[in-house]
């Protein structure tokens, strides 16, 4: 599949960004943001980042995030969020739980957006369901099947004690593909073995392999993109040609 994710609004401390409780929704988005796009590329994906981290508004936050997003044919557009208005900040041992908005019914990331729910609900939380909203600008401006999530409550102690961001982010990846994500795998090596061209413990000659992700000719784009990389889990060098 070829997938673009976000994590909504701006980042935290700046104009428009998300929900304040006993965490915060920014901060939160991007984390489990960062794990989806990691776990997504380990299993094939392509996956395209949509963040907005410099939006001057409520409204342009959201107008930069769409042009990101219909800038690539993708399969699916998919924004993270964490939902507010619980106001349960001492926990009645219920959760508040998952939500998903979808444009329509008949839209086609309904089949995810179902998927996504049921999967977060298994970690416990409270199955909220999925939701239509025709008006929200992200789900009305985007060309692809698109669907916001609602991961659970900021203002709930009980969602918040549950939550977690490497297990939200699977029940994501899992509730798109069907798939959890691959295991980083550790090769043991003999210590006796010179390094050109060692046999691993499996039998297999260790190899190096360098991935590329882009070229820039602006070196802004560049520092961000490695900062991205960074937060995401990956080792990240710039090199000048």
């Amino acid at each position: 599949m070829v997938i673009n994710v976000h994590a909504g609004h701006n980042p935290d401390g700046k104009t428009a960004c998300g929900a304040v409780g006993i965490i915060r929704e920014s901060s939160e988005a991007r984390r489990v943001k960062n794990e989806v796009i990691c776990h997504l590329c380990q299993l094939g994906h392509t996956v395209y980042d949509c963040t907005c981290d410099n939006g001057t508004s409520q409204a342009d936050v959201l107008t930069k995030i769409v042009t990101a997003c219909n800038a690539h044919d993708v399969d699916l557009d998919v924004s993270i969020h964490f939902n507010a208005g619980a106001g349960d900040a001492t926990g009645n041992g219920k959760t508040t739980g998952v939500e998903t908005y979808i444009y329509s019914a008949d839209s086609k990331a309904k089949p995810y957006a179902e998927k996504i729910c049921n999967a977060i609900a298994e970690l416990g939380f409270k199955n909220r369901g999925v939701k239509t909203n025709a008006g929200l600008y992200f789900l009305r401006k985007t060309k692809a099947p698109a669907m916001l999530i609602e991961c659970c409550f900021v203002d709930d102690k009980d969602d918040v004690e549950l939550y977690d961001y490497k297990s939200m982010a699977d029940a994501i990846v899992f509730g798109i593909t069907d798939q959890s994500a691959v295991p980083e795998q550790t090769v043991a090596t003999d210590p006796d073995a010179s390094a050109a061209g060692a046999e691993t413990a499996v039998g297999t000659k260790r190899e190096l392999y360098r991935v590329q992700v882009g070229a820039y000719s602006v070196k802004d784009n560049a520092d961000r993109m490695q900062e991205k990389l960074k937060a995401a889990g990956f080792d990240a060098i710039i090199i000048k040609a």
